[in-house]
C-alpha cells in the first residue's frame, strides 16, 4: 500500500470513478437519479477516507545490511521492490519490516547469510518498479520480492498499464537469473475507514489486479502469493493490534503475517524445500494459470506458480499452474513446505 493521501484518487480520477458508477447502476437497471446519488456518495465517502486517514509521516525504518552474518559461506543477495508495504510503513524498528523478517528468515533456514537491498519507496505505483529494478540490478540479486498494486487502485492506474509494468520487472529480474516473488495487491476493501460502497469498490478492483498480476507473474516465470485479506479478519477483531497507528498499514504483527505467507515461497523459488510430490496431478492443487489466479484472489495465502502435468506446460486452457494454501495461526514456527494444505506461522523471522 502506499503513502495515506494516496488513498483517495482526486480530480479526474474520481470523475472517472462516478462515470463508472453511475454506467454500472444503469446496466442493472438503476434510475439515472439513483446512480448520480450514488456517485456522491463515493465523493463523499472519498473525502471522509482523506480526512480521517493521517498523511505519512517519517520514512520507515532502513532495514538494509547483512543478516545472519554468523553463518558460513557466501551471502545471499535479496531485494525488496514495491510500496509502502514492501518498504514497512507504519512500524518503527528495523527488524519489524518486512525485509528484515524475511532476510533473517532466509538465514535461519538456509543456514547462510543474506544480504539485503531495499528498493521499495513509499507511495509507489507499478510504474515506479521499473527505475527500482535498474537499481536493483546492480546488486546482482538472488531473490526478489515484490509488494505492489495498492496505490495502482487508488490511483485509478488502468489494469493492463500496471501489469505491464509489473511484467516487465519481472521479466527483466528473471533474465539476470533471480527468481521473483511477488504478493499481489491487498484488498483495499478490508480497510476499515474506507466505507461501502466504495470498499465495495475497492475489493472487485484489488481482486481484479490480483488475479491478473497472477496470470502475467507465473506466465513470466516467477512465483506469486495472494496477501488480499490476509489480515483483514484479524483487523476487524483486534483493529488496534494488527493495524499501524494510522489504520491504513500493517503493524508490527500484521508484516509478520505477510511475511509468513511470503517466505515458504520464497525458499521453494530458491530450491531449498524439495516437494513431496515429484509429478503433481490434476487432484493435487493444479489447475489451469487463470482458473488458479481466480482463486487465489478469493484465498489468500494462496502460493501460485507454474508447473508441468505429464510432461506439459499447458493444457486446453492455457497454462498449468498449482495452488497451495496455508493456514495463518499468528506467531509460531516457521513451517515445513510442500505439501497442498500446509500450516504456516512465523516464529523465528525476527
Amino acid at each position: 500500500m502506499g503513502v495515506a493521501h494516496s488513498v483517495v484518487p482526486g480530480g479526474e480520477r474520481w470523475r472517472q470513478a462516478r462515470r463508472f458508477v453511475r454506467l454500472a447502476a444503469i446496466g442493472t437497471g438503476a434510475t439515472a437519479a439513483a446512480a448520480v446519488a450514488t456517485g456522491g456518495v463515493l465523493v463523499g465517502q472519498a473525502r471522509q477516507a482523506r480526512r480521517t486517514i493521517p498523511m505519512a509521516e517519517a520514512p520507515p525504518p532502513r532495514c538494509d545490511g547483512m543478516y545472519g552474518a554468523k553463518f558460513p559461506g557466501p551471502a545471499l543477495t535479496m531485494v525488496v521492490l514495491g510500496d509502502s508495504s514492501a518498504a514497512g510503513y507504519g512500524v518503527h524498528r528495523r527488524r519489524e519490516t518486512p525485509g528484515a523478517l524475511l532476510a533473517t528468515g532466509l538465514s535461519r533456514r538456509l543456514h547462510r547469510p543474506v544480504q539485503l537491498h531495499r528498493f521499495a519507496v513509499v507511495g509507489a505505483i507499478s510504474a515506479a518498479l521499473r527505475h527500482q529494478v535498474e537499481a536493483a540490478l546492480e546488486c546482482r540479486p538472488d531473490i526478489a520480492v515484490i509488494l505492489i498494486g495498492g496505490n495502482d487502485i487508488t490511483n485509478r492506474t488502468p489494469r493492463g498499464l500496471a501489469v505491464r509494468y509489473l511484467v516487465e520487472a519481472v521479466h527483466t529480474l528473471r533474465d539476470a537469473g533471480c527468481e521473483v516473488v511477488v504478493g499481489t495487491c491487498p484488498d483495499l476493501g478490508a480497510i476499515r475507514p474506507i466505507q461501502p460502497p466504495l470498499r465495495w469498490l475497492a475489493h472487485r478492483w484489488s481482486r481484479q489486479l490480483a488475479a491478473a498480476q497472477t496470470v502475467a507473474v507465473v506466465e513470466a516465470g516467477g512465483w506469486t502469493v495472494s496477501l488480499g485479506d490476509l489480515l483483514g479478519p484479524r483487523f476487524a477483531a483486534e483493529p488496534t493490534r494488527m493495524f499501524a497507528w494510522d489504520r491504513f498499514h500493517p503493524s508490527a504483527e500484521g508484516y509478520a503475517m505477510a511475511a509468513a505467507a511470503l517466505l515458504p515461497t520464497m525458499l521453494s523459488a530458491l530450491g531449498a524445500t524439495p516437494e513431496r510430490r515429484a509429478t503433481p496431478t490434476l487432484g493435487d492443487g493444479v489447475r489451469s494459470l487463470p482458473k488458479a489466479a481466480q482463486e487465489a484472489a478469493r484465498h489468500a495465502g494462496t502460493e501460485v506458480s507454474g508447473v508441468q502435468v505429464r510432461g506439459r506446460d499447458r493444457g486446453p486452457a492455457g497454462r498449468w499452474a498449482q495452488l497451495r494454501r496455508r493456514a495463518f495461526f499468528g506467531v509460531g514456527a516457521v513451517p515445513q513446505h510442500g505439501s497442498a494444505s500446509d500450516t504456516s506461522t512465523v516464529e523465528g523471522l525476527a
